[in-house]
This record gives structure tokens, sequence and C-alpha cells, in this order.
């Protein structure tokens, strides 16, 4: 007869296995994001303006690009650590996480967004890796020990 143990189902074996997301999926949720992403960053110009009283910004100004990638980053990274997903992601089904398969953090999700920036440099270089990663991964999850994977869908209730 077997034991309690033995006979109870693993957590592990219950969770179907974590599927690489196509890279196809991950260019079309970064689309989506996109739309979201120049809406956000059209605002946040408006009330600079609007508190700067109607004056534009000086050309060559640093804090200005910078407010815009803190902007950006602070969407990614908000998304990210609170769920895996963007709302592109969502809508294609699919989600980051650690290489265990456990949810990012807010540093983890900071130290992505900031290799991804690094990736993009080298004219997008370490973003394309991700068509020779079996996997599906870019230089920014090998760096930061995440994927991006198929998201299981919502259980219906």
């Amino acid at each position: 007869m077997p034991t309690p143990l033995e006979s109870a189902p693993c957590a592990a074996a219950r969770e179907p296995p974590l599927e690489p997301a196509p890279v196809w999926r991950r260019l079309a949720a970064f689309c989506y994001d996109l739309l979201l992403l120049a809406a956000l960053v059209l605002s946040f110009t408006f009330l600079v303006v609007a508190v700067r009283l109607g004056r534009p910004v000086p050309p060559g100004t640093w804090w200005f690009p910078l407010s815009l990638l803190a902007v950006i980053a602070a969407f990614y990274c908000a998304f990210w650590s609170h769920g895996g997903q963007t709302l592109g992601m969502r809508a294609w089904r699919i989600r980051v996480v650690r290489d265990d398969g456990g949810a990012l953090t807010l540093l983890h999700a900071a130290a992505r967004f900031g290799c991804g920036v690094v990736a993009i440099v080298p004219a997008g270089l370490g973003l394309w890796w991700s068509f020779l990663d079996e996997r599906k991964r870019g230089w920014h999850d090998l760096w930061t020990g995440t994927r991006v994977v198929r998201a299981q869908p919502a259980t219906q209730r």
C-alpha cells in the first residue's frame, strides 16, 4: 500500500512545462505596448509643458530624455514585477518569468530592462539573438536569468 506521500501527486507534476514564447508573439506584444507607451510618453510631455507654463523643453537638456526613459522603465518594471505581463503580453498570452519559473521581483525587472537597453545598442543584436537561441532568449534574458514563456489560459469558473 502506498504511503500518503507516494500517492499524492506532486505539484511539479501537475504544472505544465513552460514553453518558450515564439519570437513573433513577443514582437506582436511589443507593438501593442508601443501604443500604450506612446500615450504615456505624450501625456508626460504634456504635463511637463504645462508645468513649464507652455514653454517647450530647450533642446539639449539632459533631464527630459532621462525622464522619458524613466517613464518607460516604470511601465515595464511595474507590469513585469506584478504578474509578469504587460498589457500586450497579456493579449498575446505570454509572460516573463525567472529561469526557475518564478515571478520577477522589482529588482529582477529593473535589471532586465537595463540589460534590454544595452542589448538594443549594437543595432538590436541582443534582441536578434532570440532567433538563434533554442529557448528564444535575448541577451537581456541570458544576462538576467529570465525567459518569456507562453502563458497558460485562465481557467473558467
